[in-house]
């Protein structure tokens, strides 16, 4: 056996002579543990938050959206419409029309954007699972289905027949506006149903049939601003891209869900980083201990150190010893803080011992990865602080 390893070992699981330095070993370990495990559980945690938020963009917004590079609109023509239902990439898709518009009812008004769909809109997105109140819209109709924040904002319910939800949206062309009445394409809606995801979109979107947006914009039959689409199972998206960019002759956008929603994946990205960077800072204040532990270490060992290396052993043998033995101390506390964070967060899947709202426990996900991130920061960090300690062995120190 490597001698190095086995001196570490048994400095490692017996206690030193000396309380002061039992005390500190144990306020170093202890120190591992709970910064190792509050690391993983905060991976954890927003690893859940992540896919929580994730969730609303995953109901919202279809897998890819195609829309005209120069322009609001583009015009899909028959013979595009074939190679679309023939893909062998594209399972769905569903042509859109997004306009800004103002909106009135009982006095009040809103200004959001008028979403025309078609009827499989509902089966590329997703966003009839949304619907708070009512039903869905039903195709070559008046029915709208609006947000939540834009229906408490006008003060409005479904079927309110007293009072009349009205659209209004700029007519096309140019020129100066001479009489008002004129200005504007305006037609009555009935709102059938109201859907509620999150404060932005329930302000943002007022569905309606995509006849009737066409016919208040004045567009072609075939003029639409996007067309969503859904994937087959086994497409990917960098086929399904080049399969459109080939279709429409590299004269459209086509964005991933990860790009229609840049922001969001940012900024979960750069909070992921700083909170990790923040505990990492945990561990290196925790790993301070461990130093201070492996000097008192050396110090109380020096006698025996000293015969060693009157027997012969190198310097770099006993630099080993407590660079073995700091790393064994590391890992161990690594792996039982990690041990505890796993165990954290399954009870918190399981029993959701800490509630956000009395009807929604706090999000947490266990992922591979964070157990990886976890395990390889404490062992770098862990040599690391080792390395520091037990380069403190030296020829002047012994003599």
């Amino acid at each position: 056996m490597n001698f190095p390893f086995y001196i570490a070992r048994r400095y490692t699981i017996s206690f030193s002579k000396s309380t002061a330095i039992n005390i500190i070993t144990g306020i170093a370990m202890v120190g591992i543990i709970v910064s190792a495990m509050a690391l993983f559980v905060v991976l954890s945690v927003f690893s859940g938050l992540r896919e929580f938020s994730l969730s609303f963009a995953n109901d919202t917004d279809p897998d890819l959206k195609l829309s005209n590079i120069v322009g609001k609109s583009l015009v899909i023509t028959p013979q595009q419409e074939n190679q679309l239902k023939q893909s062998k990439n594209i399972a769905l898709y569903s042509k859109t029309i997004e306009e800004r518009v103002l909106f009135s009812f009982n006095g009040k008004q809103e200004v959001a954007f008028l979403k025309g769909v078609d009827s499989v809109f509902k089966k590329t997105t997703p966003f009839e699972k949304k619907i708070y109140a009512g039903e869905w819209l039903k195709p070559n109709t008046s029915q709208v289905v609006i947000g939540y924040s834009i229906a408490n904002k006008l003060s409005m319910g479904l079927f309110d027949f007293n009072n009349v939800f009205e659209v209004f949206v700029p007519k096309p062309g140019k020129g100066t506006i001479e009489n008002p009445n004129e200005a504007f394409n305006e037609s009555p809606l009935t709102p059938i149903g109201i859907y509620a995801i999150n404060d932005d979109l329930d302000r943002k979107y007022v569905f309606a049939d995509l006849g009737l947006a066409q016919e208040l914009l004045q567009y072609q039959p075939n003029q639409v601003t996007s067309v969503e689409l859904k994937l087959k199972p086994s497409a990917s998206e960098e086929d399904a891209i080049a399969e459109l960019q080939t279709i429409f002759n590299n004269k459209v956008s086509v964005k991933t869900r990860a790009q229609l929603n840049d922001s969001l994946y940012k900024m979960l990205n750069t909070e992921n980083i700083a909170v990790y960077l923040i505990f990492t800072l945990v561990i290196i204040v925790a790993l301070f201990n461990l130093v201070g532990a492996l000097i008192m270490m050396i110090l109380d060992k020096k006698a025996n150190l000293k015969t060693l290396f009157n027997l012969g052993a190198e310097i770099g043998h006993l630099r080993s010893i407590f660079l073995l033995q700091g790393s064994l101390l590391t890992c161990i506390g690594g792996i039982i803080g990690l041990a505890l964070g796993v165990v954290f967060v399954i009870l918190q899947k399981k029993f959701a011992m800490i509630m956000i709202t009395p009807s929604m426990a706090y999000p947490i996900q266990f992922r591979v990865i964070n157990v990886i991130i976890v395990l390889g920061t404490i062992a770098v960090l862990g040599l690391t602080a080792s390395w520091i300690a037990s380069s403190r062995v030296s020829k002047n120190l012994l003599e």
